[in-house]
């Protein structure tokens, strides 16, 4: 890739974000407000808003209302989100989706490859090819790269994967090799999490539950994605179910992802129905022709999954739970199935919802934690009622 200026890539000095950040909050805002907003003398505010002005970060867009007291009308300030393009990748067991977006999640191009081999052996070829197909008319804006992987992950560093080998290569490492722009490596399911937060809902304290061939939850707490100390933060999945029930790549036996993950309900409706292969996409067509051992497995999943969710409850307390997940997207009836196993006074006050974000939540996460690097602000919210 050509090289990009350096100046995209810097850090933001913390008053330089915090200005920031009280732009993109309030929308359109005065440089005398932003002064109130953040204790910042009038000197200083002028002057870091003429550098984010000359970086393009922001723009000047009409005339606000003079105060009571007269005097000029005061021209307002709001955050250019066209500013910069990020990429971010989810590499599923056998999927690779991909984005260039804008600062706000606004997609340029979008790509998707379906039933691939992802490996060690396949993944950066695989990512390479992407990058290549997504930025094929631009790279000269590009200021971060995020790829989404199906495993526990800990300040970049790959350290478990269980359905397929990507945690024994330092990806981080090879892609920066290649690439000169900032590059980050997250579990998918905290990507989905964060994707939720900045620009879905309005709640500083959510878990976002991802079934696919496993089953975690990000958390995000006080507006703060919470990983934990080595990353392993929410891995629900790997709570027991059944004691000494099917063994599991992570070491236990009974864990819940071995009996309610999409993958394990794919599989046990294949062999009910004598299928070769099963996706929600069959999943949906046998729902939609009443068939009774569909019925009967789907129900069965929502009990499990209930389970689980009441264990996520009483843990970490969130306004708000969000499942993601395609049969459930497909299927919002089965929520209410799930609630009515929830009976604890835990769940009383909480909100279960499928998320708004839908299969692209993990591609989101992806663009917010790049675009949280890029301006310096943790607490980044890019949801408007």
């Amino acid at each position: 890739m050509d090289k990009l200026v350096v100046n995209k890539y810097k850090i933001r000095e913390q008053n330089e974000s915090l200005i920031l950040k009280g732009i993109i909050d309030h929308k359109n805002i005065s440089r005398a407000e932003l002064a109130v907003l953040t204790g910042l003398n009038k000197a200083s505010v002028s002057s870091i808003t003429k550098t984010l002005l000359d970086d393009g970060l922001i723009f000047e867009t009409g005339i606000g209302n003079a105060s009571t007291l007269g005097g000029r009308k005061p021209i307002l300030l709001q955050f250019n989100p066209k500013a910069a393009l990020i990429l971010s990748f989810d590499i599923g067991v056998d999927y690779l989706k991909g984005t260039l977006a804008y600062l706000d999640g606004e997609a340029v191009v979008t790509i998707q490859k379906k039933r691939i081999v992802v490996s060690s052996e396949t993944v950066i070829a695989l990512l390479q090819q992407s990058i290549k197909e997504l930025t094929v008319k631009t790279d000269s804006l590009i200021v971060g790269m995020c790829v989404a992987v199906h495993g526990v992950v800990n300040q970049n560093e790959i350290v478990f994967t269980p359905y397929y080998d990507l945690d024994t290569i330092d990806l981080h490492q090879k892609l920066s090799d290649h690439f000169e722009f900032p590059i980050f490596i997250e579990n998918e399911a905290n990507l989905a999490a964060l994707g939720e937060y900045v620009f879905s809902l309005d709640s500083k304290t959510l878990v976002s539950l991802s079934i696919h061939s496993g089953i975690g939850a990000g958390i995000v707490d006080g507006g703060i994605l919470r990983k934990g100390h080595f990353g392993e933060a929410g891995e629900i999945g790997h709570s027991i179910l059944y004691p000494n029930g099917k063994k599991c790549p992570c070491g236990n036996r009974g864990c819940l992802e071995q009996y309610a993950s999409n993958s394990v309900l794919y599989e046990n409706l294949a062999s009910i129905k004598g299928l070769e292969y099963v996706d929600s996409t069959i999943v949906q067509k046998l729902v939609e022709s009443d068939d009774e051992k569909t019925a009967a497995a789907l129900a069965d999943n929502a009990f499990l999954l209930s389970i689980g969710i009441n264990n996520i409850l009483t843990v970490y307390d969130p306004e708000v739970v969000v499942i993601n997940s395609s049969i459930y997207r497909n299927n919002p009836a089965l929520l209410s199935m799930i609630t009515t196993h929830l009976t604890s006074r835990f769940a009383r006050n909480v909100q279960i919802q499928n998320s708004k974000l839908g299969s692209q939540a993990t591609l989101f996460g992806g663009i917010a934690l790049c675009c949280q690097n890029f301006l310096n602000i943790k607490e980044l919210k890019l949801y408007s009622n």
